[in-house]
């Protein structure tokens, strides 16, 4: 299993980005996707995730109203859209996947994810 995500860089606030995960190795069936990020000096935070099963999702609090999550099983590929971005969203940003053996959302809490990307950094300027 490979997750490469892309789609970051520099934003102004108010702005938007859509940041790719592009999976390899492994088909979305039966796996859940997501999304976390991580601020400078602050712990990982979960965000969003799809099922590739049904393609259900879950967000969690911080991501709710702004951001988006889908996926495109034929590619491979997940997608987060984020709008409305505010400074306090710069972060890195991985997508994580792994076998959907619970709900999402403990999957999201627990952050049970056996599998994660490199990370993209996104940047919003005030």
């Amino acid at each position: 299993v490979q997750l490469v995500e892309s789609g970051g860089g520099l934003v102004q606030a108010g702005g938007s980005l859509t940041l790719t995960c592009a999976g390899a190795g492994f088909t979305f069936d039966g796996y859940a996707i997501g999304w976390f990020r991580q601020a400078p000096g602050k712990e990982r935070e979960g965000l969003a995730v799809v099922s590739g099963t049904d393609s259900s999702t879950y967000y969690t609090d911080s991501a709710k109203g702004r951001f988006t999550i889908s996926s495109d099983n034929a590619k491979t590929t997940v997608y987060l859209r984020m709008n409305s971005l505010q400074p306090e969203d710069t972060a890195n940003y991985y997508c994580a996947a792994d076998r959907q053996l619970d709900s999402l959302a403990t999957m999201m809490q627990f952050v049970l994810f056996g599998y994660w990307g490199q990370g993209t950094h996104v940047t919003v300027s005030s």
